[in-house]
């Protein structure tokens, strides 16, 4: 095998990808992104510093065409990458398999303008198996990503740069605003609209705590003299008045009722039975990685990510960033095997269960979160090697893994 340079994004996956390669391997990081559009001043090259859009570093009058700059901070590193590709004679550009990745890759083979070949190589999760079979089917960058990388990343330039002095000015000094912000913000808007626009409503019903020795129940009055008795939901959010014909009880006429019926007996004429199916939760996706770690663990969207990032970096689990909740044959062979071997083949469902995303956004280029490997290694025999935060977030994802592929 010839020398081959390997650029990933961050040190700590370069790190770990090195112990599964030979000496003939280079394996060096990008740290992010070694160019973007200017972020001050002083970055706008000085050929384009008297346009009137200089300070976008966007061509607006050009088909909206970006200026990339190698930041100051970027340069040694730059100059260090192509030391280490002097040397080599293949390129392998294995930064992650999403937009920004996609572009970073791009950036690189740009700026380092490698004269050997340049391969693609993308996997979701860092373990030994997956980088081989990595190494084995690269491909071209894919400029679809590229582009629309390049997209949002021009529309926060363009929205940030107009909206985010308005953000200094009326609420605080060094907030920044784009795309998300923007959106978010009119969220925010619409529902404080939505809440001046309430009108408070008034009515009262009437509870009953009813039952035998062995039974006990509440049960509500729905229905008098034919009528349906107006619930929270009767009323319109925005008029505070009763929609349709339901009969609002106040409590002079509540309080009469209640002492008519109070010593009175109270007869079940029917019971329904209605039977349901309690089906296991699909495996994690990025949001639903964020909202359980918030319900479980009380961690906060930017420290589960931080969590999962280091686990994925470390070969725990696999790419932390998807919204697919797909698992890999691998995945599920995986998983049925150990639930089998834990817990018994009672629980184990005939046939695997297939799960598919219901966003018609969803890019699906990963499939779902899940432990790593082959053979997923069970949260107590992890206890020497991981932290605190890292184990417990590792458990759940452990977890909904294998309950995902268990019986209703």
């Amino acid at each position: 095998m010839a020398d081959a340079l390997i650029i990933v994004e961050s040190p700590a996956k370069a790190r770990t990808i090195s112990r599964f390669l030979g000496s003939e391997y280079t394996v060096e990081s990008s740290i992010g992104h070694i160019r973007d559009l200017p972020s001050n001043a002083t970055e706008i090259p000085a050929r384009l510093k008297n346009k009137e859009w200089a300070r976008l570093g966007v061509d607006v009058d050009s088909g909206f065409t970006p200026v990339y700059v190698i930041p100051a901070s970027k340069k040694a590193h730059v100059a260090k990458l192509k030391k280490h590709l002097a040397k080599a004679e293949v390129v392998y550009l294995a930064t992650d398999e999403d937009r920004e990745g996609e572009a970073i890759a791009w950036h690189l083979a740009e700026v380092l303008k490698p004269k050997v070949p340049v391969r693609r190589m993308v996997f979701h999760e860092i373990t030994k198996s997956a980088i081989s079979r990595a190494l084995d089917e690269t491909r071209d960058i894919d400029s679809n990503l590229v582009k629309a990388q390049e997209a949002r990343r021009v529309l926060d330039r363009l929205v940030g740069y107009e909206v985010s002095p308005l953000l200094w000015r009326k609420i605080k000094p060094k907030l920044s605003a784009g795309r998300v912000q923007s959106v978010a913000t009119r969220l925010v808007v619409e529902r404080e609209k939505a809440r001046i626009r309430f009108v408070q409503a008034g009515f009262w019903g009437l509870e009953a705590s009813v039952g035998t020795d062995n039974l006990s129940f509440k049960a509500r009055l729905t229905e008098l003299k034919g009528r349906k008795i107006a619930v929270g939901k009767n009323f319109d959010p925005d008029s505070g008045e009763v929609k349709g014909k339901a009969l609002v009880l106040d409590g002079e006429v509540a309080g009469r009722l209640a002492a008519i019926l109070k010593d009175k007996p109270l007869q079940v004429d029917d019971v329904t039975a209605k039977p349901f199916t309690n089906r296991p939760y699909a495996p994690f996706m990025t949001s639903t990685l964020q909202q359980e770690a918030g319900r479980k663990l009380r961690f906060n969207a930017q420290r589960t990510m931080r969590v999962a990032q280091s686990l994925y970096e470390n070969g725990y689990i696999t790419y932390m960033r998807t919204d697919s909740n797909t698992l890999s044959k691998e995945a599920v062979s995986a998983a049925r095997r150990q639930v089998a071997d834990l817990y018994g083949g009672n629980y184990l469902p005939e046939r695997p269960r297939i799960y598919t995303s219901k966003s018609k956004n969803a890019q699906e280029a990963h499939e779902a979160i899940r432990p790593a490997g082959e053979v997923f290694r069970t949260p107590a025999s992890l206890r020497g090697e991981l932290d605190q935060d890292q184990l417990r977030l590792y458990e759940i994802i452990w977890k909904r893994t294998l309950a995902s592929q268990m019986c209703d």
